[in-house]
C-alpha cells in the first residue's frame, strides 16, 4: 500500500495521514523457506542409519532458524506500521517495547532498496532509508522490510524528490547505452573477479565451507575424513608436502568459493547518473540471487577516493569511494561504494565522470607533489625504533623462557629490512597538491589513499606538528569538512609552505589564525619545495578559537 502523493497530502493535518503496513507476501513466503528448511533434517534422519544428536545440530539449527525467521517476520508484520508527512517519515514497531521514530526528510542522504531470492519471489524489496547523524555519519535510520515493488520505488521517488522516468531533463542517451536523462559511468567486467578473488579471506571462507561440508557430510552418515584420508598415502609424502597439498587445495577451494560470491553479487552491476527535475543521482544497481540498488544525492557529493591496497598494488587494484555529506565507508549500506574493486585505470576514469570533468582536468590525472626526504627520514627513524623494540623483547623472552632459544633475537634484526623498504613505500606514498577546484592528498602504506576534494567543500584547516616534526621542518595540515571522514590530511609536507598552500586551496581561511609569522604569499602559483623563508609560519602564536 503506498502513501498519498504529496500534492494530495500538503492539505490534509498530520493526523489524518493513514499509517501503512507491510505486506503481509513475506509471511507466507517465509513459511514456505522454513519448511523447507525442515527437508535437510528429514533427509538425514531418513539416510543415516543411526542418527545422532551431536550430527544434526547443523540442519537442526537451520530448520529452528528458518522457523523462528517465520515467526519474526509475522510478528513484526502485526506490529509495524509507517507513513510520510510533508516534513517526517515516521516508523512504529515493537510488541513488549514500543518504538515510534521520526526522521526529518531534509536528513536523508540515500535511499536504498535490497530483495533477497524469497522477496524477489513475492515480488517484495527491502526499503532503508539513511541519514547523516553527529558521529555516526551514514547511520542506517530505517528499514523497512518488506513493502511491495511499486511501493518502494514510489517511496524513492518521493523521499530523493525527484523521477527520472516522470519528467526526465533532456533527451541525452549516453554512448554506453543509457535510457533518456541516464548516463552509464561504469558496468560490470568479469576480469575484475581477480582483482577480488587473490586475499587472505580466501582462506576464512575454505574454511567455513569445509567446516559446514563436514558437518552436512556427519549429519548424513558419510566419513568425509576417512575418505580425505585415502586419497593418498600422506605419511609417504612428509609433513611438508602434505602441507603444501593441503594449502593449494584449500586455498583453491577459497578462490573458488569467493570467485562464486563476487559473481552472485555483482551481477548485472551498473553506476549510472539519473538526471532528475530537481537535481541527479548516482545510483548503482547490483545482485543475482540479493539484488541492491543505491540512491545518491549528486548535490551532496564534494569528491572521490581512491583506494590502492599495498600487497595487490602491482595488480593496479584499487577501491572507489565517493566523499558526501552524510555518507562514510562505516555507513552500515555501502553507500560510498560506487564500484566493485577493479583495475586502478578504471577507478581513475570513472571518478573523473562521477565529478563530471573532463579527462585533461581529473584530480588523479596529475602526479601529487612528493614530499621532501626530511619525511622519509621520519619513517626511518621509526622503523629502527620498531626494530630495536622487538628485538630487545625477543632478546627478553629469549633469556627468560627458557623452552625458547637465545638466538631468537636475530628474528629482530631481521625485521630491520622490512622496516626500512614498508618506510621507504609510506614515504612514497606522500603526496599534496591543487588540479582546478579540488585539493589532492595521498597517504597511506596498508593502502594508498588518493582523495580529490572540493576546495569549496573545505570549512576549516587543522595544522599538527610533533617535536620531531619541528625538528625536521615537517607539519601535518588537515583539511576539516562535512563529507566523508571529516578531515584529509597532507601528512609531513614542509612546514615553511604549509599556510601558502592552504591559502591556495581556499584564501583568507587559515592567514588570520597565524600572527607574528611571514606574510602569507597570495599568489596561485605552485610554491618550490625548495623556497624556503628565515622563518617557519608555525612559529608565530596561533590564537585559540571557541
Amino acid at each position: 500500500m503506498t502513501p498519498a502523493p504529496e500534492t494530495a497530502r500538503n492539505s490534509i493535518p498530520a493526523t489524518e495521514i493513514p499509517w501503512q503496513r507491510l505486506d503481509a507476501r513475506i509471511i507466507w513466503v517465509d513459511g514456505l523457506f522454513a519448511l523447507l528448511s525442515l527437508v535437510p533434517a528429514g533427509l538425514a534422519l531418513l539416510v543415516a542409519d543411526e542418527p545422532h544428536v551431536s550430527t544434526l545440530i547443523p540442519v537442526l539449527a537451520v530448520a529452528v532458524g528458518g522457523v523462528v525467521g517465520a515467526a519474526r517476520d509475522t510478528l513484526r508484520w502485526v506490529k509495524t506500521r509507517y507513513r510520510l508527512t510533508e516534513e517526517l517519515v515516521e516508523l512504529r514497531t515493537g510488541l513488549l517495547v514500543r518504538q515510534h521514530r521520526t526522521l526529518r526528510r531534509e536528513r536523508i542522504r540515500t535511499v536504498s532498496t535490497t530483495a533477497r531470492l524469497r522477496h524477489r519471489l513475492a515480488g517484495l524489496r527491502v526499503l532503508t532509508v539513511g541519514v547523516g547523524q553527529p558521529g555516526a555519519t551514514g547511520y542506517e535510520a530505517l528499514h523497512l522490510d518488506a513493502v511491495t515493488r511499486t511501493a518502494a520505488e514510489d517511496l524513492r521517488r518521493e523521499l530523493l524528490a525527484g523521477s527520472p522516468e516522470v519528467a526526465p531533463v533532456g533527451d541525452e542517451v549516453d554512448v554506453d547505452g543509457g535510457a533518456p536523462g541516464e548516463r552509464v559511468f561504469a558496468r560490470i567486467r568479469w576480469s575484475w573477479v581477480c582483482y577480488n578473488v587473490f586475499s587472505v579471506w580466501a582462506l576464512v571462507t575454505a574454511a567455513g565451507l569445509l567446516w559446514g561440508g563436514y558437518w552436512l557430510a556427519q549429519s548424513f552418515g558419510f566419513d568425509a575424513a576417512g575418505f580425505v584420508s585415502g586419497l593418498l598415502d600422506w605419511r609417504s609424502l612428509g609433513p611438508w608436502r602434505t602441507g603444501a597439498i593441503a594449502f593449494v587445495g584449500v586455498g583453491a577451494l577459497g578462490v573458488l568459493g569467493m570467485a562464486v560470491a563476487f559473481v552472485a553479487e555483482n551481477w548485472a552491476f551498473r553506476l549510472v547518473r539519473v538526471d532528475t527535475p530537481t537535481g541527479a543521482m548516482l545510483r548503482t544497481s547490483q545482485g543475482l540471487f540479493r539484488t541492491r540498488e543505491v540512491n545518491r544525492d549528486v548535490s551532496r557529493l564534494r569528491g572521490v577516493e581512491i583506494s590502492e591496497p599495498l600487497l595487490w598494488r602491482w595488480m593496479g587494484m584499487a577501491d572507489t569511494n565517493v566523499i558526501s555529506t552524510g555518507l562514510t565507508i562505516w555507513s552500515m549500506t555501502p553507500a560510498t561504494t560506487i564500484l566493485p574493486r577493479g583495475p586502478i585505470g578504471v577507478a581513475r576514469r570513472v571518478a573523473t565522470r562521477v565529478l563530471d570533468l573532463d579527462a585533461g582536468a581529473s584530480p588523479f590525472a596529475v602526479p601529487p607533489r612528493r614530499h621532501p626526504p626530511a619525511a622519509l627520514r621520519r619513517r626511518i627513524g621509526w622503523a629502527t625504533l620498531v626494530t630495536l623494540a622487538v628485538t630487545g623483547l625477543l632478546a627478553w623472552l629469549g633469556g627468560f623462557v627458557e623452552a625458547l632459544p637465545s638466538w631468537l633475537w636475530l628474528g629482530g634484526v631481521g625485521l630491520l629490512p622490512v622496516a626500512l623498504g614498508a618506510a621507504v613505500v609510506a614515504w612514497r606514498a606522500l603526496g599534496h597538491g591543487i588540479v582546478g577546484e579540488y585539493l589532492v592528498v595521498r597517504s597511506g602504506l596498508v593502502s594508498r589513499s588518493t582523495a580529490a576534494l572540493s576546495r569549496p567543500a573545505v570549512i576549516g584547516w587543522r595544522l599538527r606538528q610533533s617535536v620531531l616534526q619541528r625538528r625536521l621542518g615537517l607539519a601535518t595540515l588537515l583539511a576539516t569538512t562535512a563529507a566523508g571522514h571529516g578531515q584529509y590530511a597532507a601528512v609531513d609536507m614542509p612546514a615553511r609552505t604549509v599556510v601558502t598552500f592552504a591559502e591556495q586551496v581556499v584564501p583568507g581561511l587559515l592567514a588570520p589564525l597565524v600572527a607574528d609569522g611571514p606574510a602569507v604569499e597570495q599568489s596561485t602559483a605552485p610554491v618550490p619545495e625548495s623556497s624556503a623563508p628565515d622563518a617557519s609560519p608555525l612559529e608565530g602564536t596561533c590564537h585559540r578559537v571557541g
